[in-house]
């Protein structure tokens, strides 16, 4: 396995000074963020660190020049928008930038898009599944003839009161992964792996890594704490930052000894990605590199350091 992070928490920097940032600290690899130019209201979202709509052979050779003087890899190409919004436009800007995004990767040799197959909140799983399908068999068909494989992150999108009833992601649980590689089953269409979103379900984030371990292309590392006194007062069924944060590998619930010894026994060798979401370290670039070093030197307990190639 290859410890690297979300460049997602350096959105100031320039890709040349995440990449040092990353190898100074010891990852191997980073997971780019690549959105369209431009601002977006939504939390740890909009950071461009390749810019997919303007990318060219040349924008390859360079990004590739950086990671070799560097020594770091890119994991994978990073975009999470909703491409089933009941806005139509905000679904077709998502569809249309996704494409880019799967050209950029096979282009710059990096066959790995990490995204969200989105949904319509105001609809049940079942209400969203025509156009689930309309809408990913020919995204999943563009990424297979491109050599690219597209990694669904299991995060529900469900956090606050404008995301309720049923988030902004189908793709929550087991039952649903199931359904999706049933009607799409591709072998270029898998998971990026985020156990933070199964604990705070109340639901085993090790027990459907055996059944998935074939559909596990990329896994996010990231913490989460449930706060009991919070939950008891509230219920499960509240908007969930009311009773739960996401936390720094090991700062919340998740046994992460348990979880790389699982996820190694699967046969899994690919990225580990720290993605940072706790607001105790957001206070400036500092706290978010000290974050960044923290869950390295937690990490590095469960993912040893690959050996130098002589």
């Amino acid at each position: 396995m290859k410890l690297g992070f979300v460049s997602a928490i350096l959105p100031e920097l320039p890709l040349d000074a995440v990449l040092q940032h990353a190898a100074r600290i010891g990852y191997e690899c980073v997971e780019l963020m690549c959105w369209p130019v431009g601002k977006v209201d939504r939390r740890y979202a909009g950071v461009t660190h390749l810019d997919a709509a303007n990318f060219s052979t040349a924008a390859a050779d360079k990004v590739g020049e950086l990671c070799r003087s560097t020594g770091i890899a890119i994991s994978g190409l990073g975009y999470y928008p909703n491409p089933l919004s009941p806005d139509a436009g905000e679904a077709r800007t998502a569809v249309e930038h996704l494409r880019l995004v799967i050209q950029a990767a096979a282009l710059l040799g990096t066959p790995q898009v990490n995204t969200f197959v989105g949904r319509d909140w105001s609809k049940s799983v079942d209400g969203n599944w025509p156009r689930f399908l309309d809408t990913w068999k020919p995204l999943v068909g563009l990424a297979e003839s491109l050599g690219v494989r597209i990694g669904i992150e299991n995060c529900p999108m469900l956090f606050t009161d404008d995301e309720w009833p049923g988030g902004k992601n189908l793709a929550i649980s087991p039952a649903i992964w199931r359904r999706m590689f049933a009607d799409i089953p591709s072998r270029s269409f898998g998971l990026n792996y985020d156990p933070s979103h199964l604990v705070w379900q109340q639901m085993d984030h090790l027990r459907s890594l055996v059944e998935f371990r074939e559909r596990l292309f990329h896994v996010h590392a990231k913490d989460v704490r449930i706060d009991r006194d919070r939950l008891d007062d509230v219920g499960i069924l509240a908007t969930p930052l009311k009773y739960h944060c996401p936390k720094l590998p090991g700062l919340g619930e998740i046994d992460w000894g348990r979880f790389c010894s699982v996820l190694g026994d699967c046969g899994y060798t690919g990225p580990v990605c720290v993605e940072v979401e706790d607001r105790a370290f957001e206070a400036s670039l500092a706290t978010r590199l000290q974050a960044l070093r923290q869950a390295h030197d937690f990490l590095r307990n469960f993912i040893a350091r690959e050996p130098a190639i002589e």
